[in-house]
């Protein structure tokens, strides 16, 4: 627990919950299941349990798109867990609008959150009404290409250095056994990798137009019609990957069996698991080596209310010690993304981890599409994109009318 929050704590009746002799047991759900996730989330666990309450972990298998369902549906049905991870955005406004979220301003007050978190959309994306309502805890950038060294060297072909001349190298990594590009079948996999080829190929402004701006005539544009293009390319490059979960994808460029991946910074943690170093083993690209870009989306929890001035303290606990300088540096080590926190040390990251930091310190940024769209429209767009990169009779330009048609009507 920081100084801060402890100052604050001890200006309560709650401050006696840290003490052993009152530990709480706090149930905190979250979808970290791969290898290099669940390395990370333990720091998490470590930290919390360091202070004589317990983390109880509530780990869901799947991605976010399985657990973020069975998470709402037991706060919405009275069987809350303490605390959950959610993405920033607004995956969690209408519970949040119902009044089943805890009310973290106080603690974000005391911990100066305002002022260390960086880029500030990140707590703008836990506030509501000027109530701050999520502990934002990394920064996750999707714009990024993994790819493998020993592919290539298997293919007689240099490691690319951008989507252009990756493409160009996928006819020698078929010829030597490769699958080019290595895919998992979920919508939020596909949807991501769209993203990443919008930004990186349209450019963002064309992609602030329209994600941000919902212009669904920029869809229309030539830019559009680019990425579009490029995705149906990138559906043929992927039609042999024949894998369904992200970390499994990963894992084919891992062993060199795939060239490359289009995967968020995330994937680092399977790599350093793996024992890979970055630049040696693998090269990241970001914004596919054509527009240095990263979005700045990620990772917040959130604390569902309950009837137990205990349990809220220990809550409140938690949150801030996400937040602390130590556990930031750990974690986000460990995880692969970047620290919310401005003012931490991270010298002995990989090349990787300081190129999306360099990016960062930039201002080379872009807020999450999640921080952009409603639930609603982000299934849309999934299930066009789950459509399209399973059915190969759906063509680049049919899928570009379908887009535009939900970025109409998108809310």
């Amino acid at each position: 627990m920081t100084t801060l929050l402890k100052g604050f704590l001890a200006s309560t009746v709650l401050t006696t919950v840290a003490s052993v002799s009152s530990a709480v047991e706090l149930e905190v759900t979250h979808w970290w299941t791969s290898g290099g996730e669940a390395a990370a989330v333990v720091e998490f666990a470590n930290a919390f349990n360091a202070t004589g309450n317990t983390w109880v972990d509530g780990a869901i298998a799947g991605s976010g798109g399985t657990a973020r369902p069975i998470i709402i549906s037991r706060i919405l049905g009275g069987d809350p867990m303490h605390a959950t991870q959610l993405n920033h955005g607004r995956q969690a406004e209408e519970l949040v609008e119902a009044g089943l979220m805890l009310d973290l301003t106080d603690v974000a007050e005391a911990e100066g959150w305002k002022e260390i978190v960086n880029p500030s959309s990140l707590l703008d994306s836990c506030t509501v009404d000027g109530r701050i309502y999520c502990a934002p805890v990394n920064i996750h950038s999707w714009q990024w290409i993994w790819l493998s060294h020993k592919a290539f060297a298997d293919a007689g072909v240099e490691v690319p250095g951008n989507w252009n001349e990756f493409i160009a190298a996928a006819p020698a990594l078929e010829a030597a056994g490769k699958v080019p590009l290595a895919m998992g079948q979920q919508p939020w996999q596909t949807a991501g990798a769209f993203d990443v080829m919008t930004i990186a190929l349209a450019g963002p402004e064309v992609w602030t137009d329209v994600v941000m701006n919902k212009n669904a005539d920029a869809v229309q544009g030539a830019a559009y019609t680019e990425v579009f293009e490029a995705a149906a390319t990138a559906r043929t490059l992927a039609a042999n990957s024949n894998v369904q979960d992200w970390n499994l994808a990963t894992n084919l460029v891992i062993t060199g069996q795939a060239g490359g991946q289009i995967m968020g910074d995330w994937a680092q943690g399977e790599f350093a698991l793996a024992g890979k170093t970055a630049g040696v083993d693998y090269t990241c690209l970001p914004g596919l080596g054509v527009n240095q870009v990263i979005s700045t989306g990620g990772d917040a929890f959130y604390f569902p209310k309950q009837d137990d001035p205990a349990i809220e303290a220990a809550q409140k606990e938690l949150a801030a010690l996400l937040l602390s300088p130590e556990v930031q540096v750990a974690f986000n080590l460990k995880k692969g993304s970047l620290p919310v926190r401005g003012d931490v040390d991270l010298s002995t990251a990989n090349d990787c981890m300081q190129k999306g930091l360099e990016i960062l310190a930039s201002g080379a940024i872009l807020p999450g599409s999640d921080q952009a769209f409603s639930p609603d429209t982000q299934s849309e767009i999934k299930d066009l994109m789950v459509e399209f990169w399973n059915d190969s009779t759906i063509s680049a330009s049919a899928a570009q009318e379908r887009y535009a048609d939900i970025i109409a009507n998108a809310d």
